[in-house]
């Protein structure tokens, strides 16, 4: 039997991550003895922080590892609703609140709650990519808006406008945002609510880095709208990575449609994860991890001023996530070849802005500040010497 011709459309048209070959490449380097700086992949150096495997532990021993209600532990959902209250100033009622297997497990439920064949998100390029997969998984459209530094690579209104069609369906943007860190400020991320009530569209806001953020306090759309559907995980300001648990907020009225899905998708998220996330929400957990949080700021400040120094462009000041989206086009013509050309001869791993999609993109390039300062400070001095 010919495999690629059995292979679904769907699974046939995905593109792959070009950062894996370079990973691929950084590893086969690593076992022939070179020492390779990973800038590329989006997962700080930091471990678990130690309440939560103290509570995963605790949880371990008693024995009794069940499944849990398809929407997520009521705890966990309760403890959620109050650190959006405590830290974000928004009221969320715990039963609008869905804990899922990862973000993506989160964002899953949510296209597929509302996507009908051949209906369209408009998604910004640069953008995550798995986003507009996660579309054509559930027969949508993905169309991607062309974003620059102009406008803080968020889609304007006008925009938005302009590109709405009869077969349009929602919008998803994310803040802050990955690959260029960038946020959705209150006034636009209001104006975007507004305008998919005038369009009768649906909202969804990415907000999985939003502990990650260095210039203001962290926020929320949840606290000024309660009819948009807000994506967040334990991943990323939680340090959770591997643990993969996430959740996902919903408007009032779909959380049964939601549960529906998610039991007959992935029955249930991981009882273990979801014990020891209650941990993460405690004032003990929240202080490491505020202490990572300053850290990374730092990192941040070393990483862009070197990369400016370089040559880089920096054309939108990254507010968030741990990742700078640098322009490549003072230094080679090419961010595919040059991430290739940095990791052959300096040993520094990096992502090409083709990973996250068209406009552009051979001009731009991905670095996640998440090794510490001093390698930092090395892989810097690689690139001079490289360049």
């Amino acid at each position: 039997m010919d495999i690629q011709s059995s292979l679904a459309d769907r699974v046939r048209e995905i593109p792959p991550f070009h950062v894996m070959e370079l990973l691929a490449r950084a590893h086969a380097l690593q076992a022939e003895g070179r020492d390779i700086i990973h800038l590329e992949v989006g997962e700080p150096d930091f471990g678990t922080p130690p309440p939560v495997v103290a509570a995963a532990q605790r949880f371990l021993m008693a024995g009794s590892v069940r499944y849990t209600p398809a929407l997520g532990l009521p705890a966990l959902r309760e403890a959620i609703a109050a650190h959006y209250a405590d830290r974000l100033g928004a009221r969320v009622d715990p039963a609008r609140i869905v804990v899922t297997a990862g973000a993506s497990g989160a964002l899953l439920l949510a296209i597929a709650t509302l996507t009908n064949p051949g209906q369209e998100w408009l998604l910004t390029d640069p953008g995550y990519p798995c986003n507009r997969q996660f579309v054509q998984a559930f027969n949508g459209v993905a169309r991607l808006l062309p974003v620059g530094a102009e406008t803080h690579y968020q889609p304007s209104l006008a925009q938005l406008r302009e590109a709405w069609t009869p077969a349009a369906r929602g919008v998803l943007v994310a803040s802050p945002a990955n690959p260029t860190g960038t946020l959705l400020d209150a006034t636009l991320g209001d104006g975007m609510a507004a305008l998919m009530r005038e369009l009768g569209g649906q909202l969804i806001v990415d907000e999985i880095y939003q502990g990650l953020v260095y210039d203001e306090a962290a926020s929320t759309i949840l606290a000024r709208h309660d009819d948009v559907f807000v994506v967040n995980s334990f991943s990323k300001y939680f340090g959770m990575t591997g643990w993969r648990l996430g959740w996902l907020v919903v408007p009032e009225g779909y959380a049964k449609a939601v549960e529906r899905l998610a039991q007959h998708l992935y029955i249930a998220p991981s009882t273990v994860a979801q014990h020891a996330a209650l941990a993460a929400l405690q004032p003990d957990c929240i202080a490491i991890l505020e202490a990572r949080r300053q850290t990374l700021a730092q990192r941040r400040h070393t990483l862009a001023r070197g990369l400016e120094t370089l040559g880089f462009g920096l054309d939108a000041a990254p507010q968030g996530a741990f990742y700078i989206y640098a322009r490549t086009s003072g230094i080679a013509p090419d961010s595919m070849v040059l991430a290739h050309r940095l990791l052959e001869h300096a040993g520094v791993a990096c992502t090409p802005g083709a990973d996250f999609g068209d406009w552009r993109a051979r001009e731009h390039m991905r670095f996640a500040y998440t090794a510490d300062e001093a390698r930092l400070e090395e892989a810097l001095q690689r690139i001079r010497q490289s360049l």
